[in-house]
């Protein structure tokens, strides 16, 4: 269960002067659950807007992915496309994955990396990082998702990592699908990950029905980009998340008359409670309260940029190695207490 506190930022994460605190409770559910994204503006009034779709109030993780935000196709000459300075996270992994455009990475343990159409890049928190991603000067329109996944306890303060992987296609009679993380159709990410997890994407040409073998203990997520499914009989259109509850060990997917692509992801249910504000995942109020002031410590007052001062490059989340950009504040907490939920 998550206490999650609704923020809106530069890029797929949370940044607002006043977030409110939205509380989000699990809802049991014995067949397929349709979730509507709402939509977040990123910024200004040229600032591109995202659709988000996890967590919600009623669901706040599938297996351990706990934010889906899903963007595009967004012409950068009109929304100016993503720039999105440095900013912190701690207890979570990040999952970039993009249909079309591309955006430059770069963080405090020092990776530099492109995220491209079907490769999938994974950088770990851990016990704390900070990164930027901005799109390219060549990307004319940007079209993808931003996913987080929530580490489990006895792992979450581990070292900041990264992982690149381009998956190779694999195809049947009528689709295409890439395997980013787990396993799926015989094919098997090499990315590790710290609970057992499924993402890939899939392609469906009309008329195509497809039974997936899945294991019966992960629940999951069917994120549509393009085109309406039916999700186990279930109608899903696009941009809606279809949510399967654990218990299948066969998943149909069946395209209608249009083409269909398609986020799977899965996992089993992950069976912890969590503390989620702005861009950091803990477990108490008062864990996330000092992540917030670390940050603001490596910041000069007023929020401006320290630069490459040693004492921000000695703090828990470092210095993005290479940007010049400067690092973002951190919004108020609540009046509230985030309150920790089972």
């Amino acid at each position: 269960m998550v206490e999650f506190v609704e923020t809106h930022n530069e890029d797929m994460s949370n940044l607002e002067d006043r977030p409110d605190e939205v509380t989000c409770e699990a809802a049991p559910s014995a067949g397929v659950e349709i979730m509507v994204p709402r939509e977040v503006p990123l910024g200004g009034p040229r600032a591109m807007h995202v659709r988000r779709t996890l967590p919600q109030r009623h669901r706040s993780l599938i297996g351990a992915w706990c934010f889906v935000d899903h963007y595009g196709p967004d012409e950068v000459a009109t929304s100016s496309g993503m720039s999105v300075a440095p900013h912190p996270h701690t207890g979570l992994q990040t999952v970039s994955w993009l249909f079309t455009g591309e955006i430059e990475h770069r963080d405090s343990a020092g990776n530099h990396a492109m995220v491209r159409p079907g490769e999938v890049n994974l950088m770990t928190a851990g016990r704390g990082i900070s990164h930027s991603e901005v799109s390219t000067p060549r990307t004319a329109s940007l079209h993808g998702a931003q996913l987080w996944v929530a580490l489990p306890d006895g792992d979450r303060h581990v070292e900041p990592g990264f992982a690149h992987h381009v998956p190779a296609p694999v195809t049947g009679p009528g689709w295409t699908a890439r395997v980013f993380l787990g396993s799926l159709l015989g094919d098997t990410s090499p990315v590790s990950t710290y609970t057992p997890l499924l993402g890939a994407e899939l392609l469906l040409e009309p008329g195509t029905t497809l039974a997936l073998d899945v294991d019966p203990s992960f629940e999951h997520g069917v994120l549509v980009d393009a085109g309406v499914l039916a999700v186990a009989g279930t109608e899903t259109k696009q941009y809606d998340l279809a949510y399967v509850p654990p218990g299948r060990d066969r998943l149909e997917l069946a395209a209608y008359d249009a083409p269909v692509r398609l986020l799977l992801l899965g996992g089993p249910p992950f069976g912890e409670s969590i503390v989620m504000w702005w861009n950091f995942v803990g477990r108490t109020h008062d864990e996330i309260v000092a992540f917030r002031a670390e940050w603001q410590a490596q910041l000069a007052p007023g929020g401006a940029a320290v630069g490459d001062s040693q004492e921000m490059a000695d703090g828990r989340f470092g210095i993005v190695v290479g940007d010049h950009l400067p690092p973002i504040p951190a919004p108020a907490l609540p009046n509230a207490r985030l309150r920790e939920r089972r």
